[in-house]
Parts: structure tokens; sequence; C-alpha cells
């Protein structure tokens, strides 16, 4: 059961970075980013990559929250005695 409740966070969190990460990227240049005032040296793909995996960690953040929020209070008096 952790496993599919662990795909119901992961998946549409994965669908949705890949989303937003190509509405981001369609508007800005990864070359054109800059990071505290200095511009970034990284490659595009690296830039791809982690902001993708930035974009992926908050919608797996938001599609935690939004399970957690489904559950009855006894069901997470169920999870808390455990």
């Amino acid at each position: 059961m952790p496993y599919k409740r662990l795909m119901w966070i992961a998946w549409p969190a994965f669908l949705a970075a890949a989303v937003l990460e190509m509405m981001v990227f369609a508007v800005l240049d990864p070359e054109s980013l800059s990071l505290l005032g200095s511009r970034l040296n990284w490659s595009r793909e690296a830039v791809y990559t982690v902001t993708f995996f930035i974009f992926w960690a908050m919608m797996m953040t938001s599609s935690a929250l939004t399970l957690l929020l489904s559950l009855s209070s006894r069901e997470i008096n169920q999870h808390v005695r455990r």
C-alpha cells in the first residue's frame, strides 16, 4: 500500500513538473540565467535537469499535502499509532 500512495504522489507530480519545465523554458533561455547576481556557467542540459528536479520536488510536496488532506481523522490516527 505505501508504494501505491507513493505513485499517487510521484506520477502526477512528474507530469506537472514536465509541463511546468516546458512552459518555463519556452519563455526563458537557460544561458541567460543568473544566481546571486553572477551568471550561471552551466550547460543548458544541467539547467534543465536541476530545474526539473526542483519542480518535481515542489509538485511532489503539493501532491503529498493533497493526499494528506484527503485522509480522514481515523486514518491519520491509525498512522500515528504505528
